[in-house]
């Protein structure tokens, strides 16, 4: 299964030129299986989020982007902000007891400078971005952002491999142009939010570009 993990939809997203409609639906024209709302710092009601899904007869799975002192990280499980959560600790906490599952978003971002001026600044910036406390949490690094130019994801990848762990793909979608770009490819089924943590537990599932497809 095709999923974009990763999206924003107006007006949660005061930053999305999107609305849900227009998403779902360009969405399912690149030939996606579904997608994930994350808002930035914002939650979907989970009924409301299936409601949408029914109408457009699509998979519509709630998240969040939760904007922490550590980067930005895409988590699925919760069902309200709680002041705190942009603190990792705290949010980490919330998502263990909830039985959730977090990915670490565009692991580039304040981490790579614009220019590399001087030999060793890529592995210097590498070693800094690698020492993130937020990767010893995470499910997945995204390593694949539809917004993200190749030098930047390829950073991403480079993280990612020093920890270890799975890598995800997200558009970040802001705009219609954005949408399929790239998905995060399942292995198994997904009908829910619930079998989305459990395969993301699992790690069966890999970052796809759309781009040339």
């Amino acid at each position: 299964m095709l999923i974009d993990l990763h999206t924003h939809t107006q007006p949660l997203s005061h930053d999305s030129d999107l609305t849900p409609d227009a998403l779902i639906e360009a969405a399912k024209k690149a030939g996606l299986d579904g997608v994930c709302l994350t808002e930035h710092d914002f939650f979907w009601e989970h009924e409301k989020a299936e409601e949408l899904g029914r109408r457009h007869d699509f998979l519509v799975i709630p998240g969040i982007e939760v904007n922490t002192e550590c980067g930005h990280v895409v988590v699925f499980g919760l069902k309200e902000f709680v002041y705190g959560m942009h603190r990792l600790g705290e949010l980490v906490g919330m998502v263990e007891a909830a039985g959730g599952a977090m990915i670490a978003a565009h692991p580039y971002r304040r981490q790579l400078p614009f220019e590399l001026t001087q030999e060793g600044d890529w592995s210097e910036a590498l070693e800094q971005a690698s020492e993130n406390e937020a990767y010893r949490h995470v499910q997945a690094i995204e390593t694949l952002n539809g917004r993200g130019t190749e030098r930047q994801n390829a950073f991403s990848a480079a993280v990612c491999e020093r920890h270890g762990l799975a890598q995800a793909a997200g558009s970040d979608a802001h705009t219609a142009a954005d949408v399929g770009t790239c998905a995060t490819e399942f292995e198994g089924r997904i009908s829910g939010l619930d079998d989305l943590i459990t395969e993301l537990k699992s790690g069966r599932f890999r970052p796809l570009s759309l781009r040339s497809a």
